[in-house]
């Protein structure tokens, strides 16, 4: 059974950094994009970051310089570091794979998300 296991969430100050992970049970996990999304109340789940083995990543406009995701495919993990975090990126941040695509109804397996939040 595939899972996907988030940590590192919690209540930050705006400005501050937090680093979330994903652990990934995953066979041929280098074989899989992984990546990053977050879900606001009210919005729609929409793309943080996403890394594919060999390419360079991806970020969503609102995160571009602050946030840097990285994967390392022995340890079966993905990572996103968060930088100059704002009220604005407050979210459940989720972790997902995709054999060929990511997004809401496109990737193959997400995580149970992890609660962001920024608050002074």
């Amino acid at each position: 059974q595939v899972q996907l296991v988030e940590s590192g969430g919690g209540l930050v100050q705006p400005g501050g950094s937090l680093r979330l992970s994903c652990a990934a049970s995953l066979s041929m996990f280098s074989r899989y994009a992984m990546g990053w999304y977050r879900q606001a109340p009210g919005k729609e789940r929409e793309l943080v970051a996403s890394i594919v083995t060999g390419r360079a990543a991806n970020y969503g406009d609102s995160v571009k310089g602050r946030f840097t995701i990285s994967r390392n495919n022995v340890a079966n993990t993905v990572s996103l570091q968060m930088n100059s975090l704002r009220p604005e990126d407050t979210a459940v941040y989720y972790c997902t794979a995709g054999r060929f695509r990511l997004g809401p109804g496109l990737s193959d397996y997400w995580g149970q998300g992890t609660q962001v939040t920024v608050s002074s």
